[in-house]
């Protein structure tokens, strides 16, 4: 993988994250489907990547996909980087945070307009704060 602007130890990211956060974030793991309150948060505020904190996606580029992840739009312009994943005998492509590489979700070419785009995010990757609160 890439270098990214945030690097740190595999002994360190185990410190910072759960042991969930980092299978997703660190070994690309994909949580249950339907198994994170953030797939149903409707609150005004922003989604950070649980890794780094780095602002990810606007809850107004939020919607119900009926997949069992928090979908979105589109990410915050230079938040994300993506590859190709080939694993489990289908092309994809992955979505990672630009700033720590952290495995994020997938993007499918099924979403709503403006973009046409569904950012499919595991919620553990994620921290919320509501826009009272920022």
């Amino acid at each position: 993988m890439a270098d990214f602007p945030v690097q740190k130890t595999d002994e360190e990211w185990k410190r910072i994250l759960t042991p969930e956060q980092y299978q997703v974030l660190r070994q690309h793991a994909t949580e249950r489907p339907d198994s994170c309150a953030l797939n149903t948060e409707k609150r005004a505020g922003t989604f950070f990547c649980a890794g780094c904190g780095q602002e990810l996606f606007a809850n107004d580029t939020k919607f119900n996909s009926g997949t069992g992840w928090p979908s979105f739009f589109a990410p915050k312009a230079g938040s994300i980087d993506t590859t190709v994943d080939r694993n489990f005998g289908m092309t994809r492509t992955e979505v990672h945070c630009s700033q720590c590489g952290g495995h994020l979700g997938h993007v499918f070419p099924d979403g709503p307009p403006p973009t046409g785009q569904r950012y499919c995010i595991n919620g553990v990757a994620l921290n919320f704060v509501p826009k009272d609160d920022q």
